[in-house]
């Protein structure tokens, strides 16, 4: 059972977003909902009114309205969402353009800067019309390789301020990691910085550039943002120039191109562990509209708010982060380490800038409890209403660090979507209680369930995470795949017609839902699949082990558990420390749960947005080859499981 570790006063619940629209609804048509549960289900069963109070609940701006808000309801993939309307997706996020504080960056080299509303529509300006001096028009690609600074937003709206496609990886990809992404999708414009920091270190990035550019011959310019150096050398470099040469000073207001809601917005990438990255191509309207569901209704965001999301330019919460611009919130960007110079220091940036919504990973918070780190003792988080977590499974008792050691007065709001969708399945809601290990409710328009095989839902028991009716954020194609099989074998070979997304999970009787981790990852020994979420839950209580991982093997017609863990600094991997595991494991999970063989590694390997790649060990130790190494953050990882078969017999 879980534990109940929080519930909102009945002042919050009445002050928020989602309760303002769950009235609306009531008085519109009739109904009587007084919790989530209701409305959420309400939300499901009539999909054309709820997206449609949608619409008008986040006062989406549209030159020109829409004669339906979707074809078919009961088609997936094909459905076509609000036709015949026509916007601008820079323009609902420039809404505002007053003295308001819009952006607030701070990096590793403790430089803070910040936009007002007004100042970053004038600096979109200038960058939309030399873009367009170009001869950017709707469906060019514009790519940033950039830090999460002012500037890589910028770049993003001055392109689709023209409808041209924006797409953007971090500057710690490696090259080839470059190359799987913009390679395919042939950009004309490329942002950079000449580098950025991590850890104290000023690191390049123009040499990789250069390399990059070899190989792209469609970009015709590259933008470079002085960050690291006050005047890089571009001379190596061919058509590039400095930002502030780019841009056309004189520009001061911006013509925002009106198109048709599905036009393309962002391209968005799988991990490309398993071969090229997919390229899932998103369209305007429909992260615009379902990124304003989430933000102002489940986090609750409004415009006297300050938020923040640890991100970096290759993960899509900075695409989520990033469209809190619509609500006149003010953003929060960082880049670097978020442990320099100290384990503390997000903390202190939380107190001096009063952030309300702070939103990090949970490796983050499982990190920071090990640190020591107890950011409710020390510092003034008096602001902050909501707390945001995801990447991976948060444990329970992770949950219970934040109620003991963040703050008890805060809602948790564990979420969890994927890039695929630029969104989520499951997340926050400002009404509801939260429970230990629990997310607390499915979003609103979207219809999921717990699947078993035969295509059943599931209460209280796990089971594949599917969605059983469109929702406007699903890619409206993959890149390069012209007849859909690309996107078809993605999410619709298991159960046709259904989004199924690669998760296992349970949702519980209280409508929350807890994540077991990836399906495809799932252990299955004697048949019965079970979630890997809960071995590492277990193992981040053990003060000797820093970190693990956890797959299947095949063995003796069916599938034993192999545990590889990472020891901290001063502890070995001792025969009792081995029998401590599997006893806690077998206690707080179950005897299926208890690994065949616990076995000592160098590190873990994690893709460049951070997350365990359980697959691509399952395949080494397999003896099966690993194609794409460049998709892992520390692919060096890889080789200890390379020759390790006198380890795996016994």
């Amino acid at each position: 059972m879980s534990k109940l570790l929080w519930e909102p006063s009945e002042q919050r619940i009445r002050s928020s977003n989602i309760y303002r629209f769950m009235q609306n609804i009531n008085e519109k048509y009739g109904t009587h909902f007084v919790e989530y549960e209701a409305l959420h289900q309400w939300s499901v069963d009539n999909l054309e009114n709820f997206w449609a109070e949608i619409w008008d609940f986040t006062k989406i701006k549209a030159s020109e309205s829409y004669t339906q808000v979707i074809d078919d309801p009961d088609k997936m993939p094909g459905a076509h969402w609000f036709p015949g309307c026509k916007l601008n997706f820079a323009e609902n996020l420039l809404r505002f353009r007053d003295d308001k504080t819009a952006l607030i960056f701070k990096g590793e080299d403790s430089v803070k800067r910040t936009l007002t509303y007004k100042e970053l529509y004038t600096a979109t300006a200038q960058l939309a019309a030399s873009l367009k001096k170009m001869g950017i028009k709707p469906g060019d690609r514009v790519v940033g390789f950039m830090p999460n600074m002012p500037e890589s937003i910028i770049a993003m709206l001055a392109a689709t301020t023209l409808g041209a496609v924006w797409s953007s990886c971090s500057p710690d990809f490696g090259i080839k990691g470059v190359l799987d992404r913009f390679g395919q999708t042939k950009p004309r414009v490329l942002f950079t910085a000449d580098g950025y920091f991590f850890k104290g270190k000023a690191i390049d990035s123009l040499a990789r550039i250069k390399e990059i550019i070899k190989e792209i011959p469609s970009i015709e310019k590259i933008v470079v943002v002085p960050y690291t150096e006050e005047e890089p050398d571009l001379s190596g470099l061919a058509n590039a120039v400095h930002y502030r040469d780019f841009c056309l000073k004189e520009a001061k207001e911006i013509e925002f191109a009106q198109l048709p809601f599905e036009h393309p917005l962002y391209i968005m990438y799988s991990s490309g562990t398993t071969g090229l990255p997919k390229c899932m191509v998103q369209s305007a309207g429909g992260v615009l509209l379902h990124h304003l569901k989430e933000l102002m209704l489940h986090s609750d965001l409004k415009r006297d708010d300050t938020i923040f999301y640890f991100t970096t330019c290759g993960w899509m919460m900075w695409n989520w982060l990033t469209s809190s611009l619509a609500t006149g919130a003010t953003l929060i960007l960082y880049d670097g380490n978020p442990f320099h110079p100290k384990p503390d220091a997000l903390w202190q940036m939380a107190q001096d800038e009063k952030i309300t919504i702070f939103g990090t990973s949970a490796g983050y918070i499982a990190a920071l409890k090990s640190s020591g780190v107890k950011p409710g003792k020390q510092f003034d988080l008096q602001p902050m209403k909501t707390l945001l977590s995801t990447g991976s499974p948060l444990s329970r008792e992770d949950f219970d660090f934040v109620y003991s050691e963040v703050k008890e007065d805060l809602q948790l709001a564990s979420i969890s979507g994927g890039s695929d969708l630029n969104g989520c399945f499951a997340l926050g809601n400002p009404m509801g209680p939260v429970y230990s290990g629990e997310l607390q409710c499915r979003g609103l328009g979207m219809k999921v369930f717990a699947f078993d095989d035969n295509g059943e839902p599931l209460v209280g028991k796990q089971g594949e995470l599917v969605c059983t009716a469109p929702f406007p954020s699903m890619p409206i194609y993959f890149w390069d795949d012209q007849d859909g099989k690309k996107y078809h074998s993605a999410y619709f070979e298991d159960y046709p017609g259904i989004w199924a997304h690669g998760d296992f999970i349970e949702i519980t009787e209280k409508g929350g839902v807890i994540m077991y981790g990836r399906s495809d990852a799932t252990l299955n020994p004697g048949g019965v699949r079970i979630g890997t979420a809960e071995i590492y839950r277990i193992m981040e209580r053990m003060e000797e082990i820093e970190d693990s991982v956890v797959v299947g093997q095949e063995w003796d017609n069916d599938t034993r558990v192999i545990l590889f863990v990472k020891m901290k600094s001063g502890y070995d991997l001792t025969d009792d420390l081995k029998g401590r595991i599997k006893k806690s494991i077998r206690t707080n999970a179950s005897p299926r749960h208890v690994p065949a063989k616990i076995i000592e590694t160098p590190d873990i390997p994690y893709t460049l947005n951070m997350k365990k790649v359980e697959l691509a060990v399952k395949k080494m130790i397999h003896g099966r080859e690993v194609k794409n190494r460049d998709a892992l953050k520390n692919p060096e990882a890889l080789d200890f499981f390379v020759n390790i078969e006198e380890l795996m017999v016994s």
